[in-house]
């Protein structure tokens, strides 16, 4: 075996310079060892990420590479003394990011050659589609993902084997197989990585789909704002298709099906089946009223069944390893692993997969390595806009439906925001009703309007406008508009505001009653000055001031008035001896 270097550009990497990385390897090597890419492995803070496989098969995981780094890369192969690599080498703490995981739906990224269908086949891949069409039945097929309780990964952890079942009961030939994979919420980036990493585990696990239910044609609705990840998937439909496992009479099965890519505008209310369906068709992404639910009439009034990109990821591996093998993991109501994308002020941010069942404080303290700088945890976001946030007091919440959904959260596709005690909460719930208004697609009352209105009271809020009855405003219409709303977008839009008002109301309180914000972080509730015992008069403040509020004279102290300070923190920033304090 010949050493090998393999270059992680998935968005991230690429992101962080791995393509300079890349060239700047290829530039030096000479032939001394191969050189190609993979995904993202999920360590997105380490990023760019060089793995060099000895001839005996010993990774030594580089982090953090910069193209000046490739002439000691290069140096450490030529020699074969890897100790040359030694700085940088991933440490233990952060390679433990990687082995407490569990992955099944990640099991490929950041491994295989994403572009390059040989790698995916040579770790058993399409082998379960072989398996399907060769030996079991489409009720076979459906009776294994039952046993093994896969729940959707979109959101809901509605069982996926009783989608596929009502659509191949339902009446009629023309049947589709659709992949939402329009990851929209703010943190989010699950789905893209399995696509850029591992997009023949998509097409394998959709083939399966199609098959079960009897469609002929897959569809996946991608995000337009996924470039590489519709780059590597059109190039890995075009590989199955000439390797047969995609197209006409697929592995001589008498089994047919095609697939497409459909690029979606970026409508956050097309993650809704209906709303996708009807941008799908050429129409303005807007939700049906149901029923008739996907299975009875979906694309294009056709029987069709959705499911998302980590759903499908899941389904070779059930089908290779078996549904007990799946239901072996998590808890009792919730099956399986689940991905996670782990973002905000942790130490570690990145791709997590876990079984259900372990808790809130597994992922945030011990994968993702506790917070950062220090600061205490406050609270995660789960669930994106359509989800809550959970208190530092549950942070032993198990992670599965059941009991996500007892928080007031909700599982959603995987968004894991964290914060800290300089996080105000009221400011995190207006950030997450702007975007619900922003998206809301306009079609029901309660939540183009009712939105607008949560919005425009949480504004008032954080400016210091704040009056008493607002928090019984803002619930009163939180509850009209989750019993009125039309979709999932409108249904479950106030989920951040109750949560951050039931588990934190006394800084909606605070903002109210006292105008002041605890975490200090609300610009129009707060009061910069300068402590006279720390001031030195070095006049950096008043230099850094683009409003000129800050006056005095060199050597003594200086001062802000803040009828003109406009709170822009410049400064906090400049001052070297924490003389500006903020209250």
């Amino acid at each position: 075996m010949s050493t090998r270097i393999v270059v992680g550009q998935g968005s991230c990497g690429l992101a962080a310079g791995a393509g300079a990385v890349y060239a700047a390897l290829e530039e030096k090597l000479n032939g001394a060892a191969s050189l190609s890419i993979t995904g993202c492995i999920g360590i997105c803070y380490l990023e760019p990420i060089v793995d060099v496989y000895a001839e005996d098969g010993t990774l030594y995981r580089c982090v953090q590479v910069k193209p000046e780094n490739a002439e000691t890369i290069v140096n450490a192969v030529a020699q074969n003394d890897f100790s040359l690599l030694n700085d940088l080498v991933i440490k233990e703490e952060d390679a433990q990011f990687l082995s407490k995981q569990t992955r099944i739906a990640l099991r490929h990224c950041g491994l295989i050659n994403p572009d390059e269908i040989d790698a995916y086949t040579a770790d058993d891949g399409y082998k379960a589609l072989e398996k399907v069409l060769k030996t079991m039945t489409p009720e076979d097929v459906i009776e294994e993902i039952k046993v093994s309780g896969l729940g959707g990964r979109g959101g809901a952890g509605f069982p996926t084997w009783f989608k596929w079942n009502a659509a191949r009961q339902s009446p009629g030939e023309e049947k589709y197989l659709i992949c939402n994979a329009d990851e929209g919420d703010p943190g989010a980036f699950m789905d893209r990585a399995v696509i850029e990493s591992d997009p023949h585990n998509l097409i394998e696990g959709m083939l399966i789909g199609a098959y079960a239910i009897g469609a002929k044609e897959a569809i996946v609705y991608v995000r337009a704002e996924y470039p590489l990840a519709i780059v590597r998937l059109t190039n890995a439909i075009k590989q199955a298709e000439e390797k047969g496992y995609l197209g006409e009479n697929i592995l001589g099965t008498g089994f047919s099906c095609k697939m497409r890519i459909k690029a979606g505008a970026g409508a956050f209310v097309c993650g809704e089946e209906t709303a996708l369906i009807e941008s799908l068709e050429g129409s303005r992404g807007m939700p049906r009223l149901k029923p008739p639910f996907p299975a009875q009439a979906g694309y294009w009034l056709k029987p069709s069944n959705i499911n998302n990109v980590e759903t499908f990821a899941n389904i070779a591996w059930i089908i290779n390893n078996g549904g007990p093998a799946f239901a072996a993991m998590g808890t009792e109501n919730s099956k399986g692993t689940k991905v996670f994308a782990v973002t905000g002020k942790v130490n570690r941010s990145g791709l997590v997969e876990i079984p259900m069942g372990k808790t809130l404080r597994d992922v945030i303290f011990d994968i993702a390595g506790g917070i950062r700088g220090g600061h205490e945890f406050k609270a995660v976001q789960l669930g994106g806009p359509s989800g809550g946030c959970i208190p530092a007091h549950l942070l032993d919440t198990v992670i599965d439906y059941r009991a996500l959904g007892a928080t007031g959260a909700i599982m959603g596709s995987g968004g894991m925001v964290v914060m800290d005690e300089t996080t105000c909460m009221v400011g995190i719930a207006k950030f997450f009703l702007e975007f619900t208004t922003r998206e809301s697609c306009g079609k029901c009352v309660h939540c183009r309007i009712g939105t607008k209105r949560l919005s425009e009271i949480l504004e008032r809020i954080v400016k210091g406008e704040g009056k008493a009855g607002d928090i019984e405003l803002l619930e009163e219409l939180c509850t009209t508009i989750k019993d009125g709303a039309l979709c999932g977008l409108g249904q479950t839009a106030p989920n951040p505001v109750l949560t951050t008002i039931r588990y934190f109301r006394n800084e909606y309180e605070a903002h109210i009653n006292e105008k002041k914000c605890p975490a200090k972080e609300c610009p129009a509730l707060l009061t910069y000055s300068i402590d006279p015992e720390k001031c030195i008069g070095c006049s950096l403040c008043a230099k850094k001031c683009p409003v000129g509020a800050i006056t005095g004279e060199l050597k003594k102290t200086y001062s802000i008035d803040p009828n003109v300070c406009i709170r822009c923190g410049q400064c906090i920033h400049s001052c070297r001896k924490g003389a500006v304090v903020v209250e």
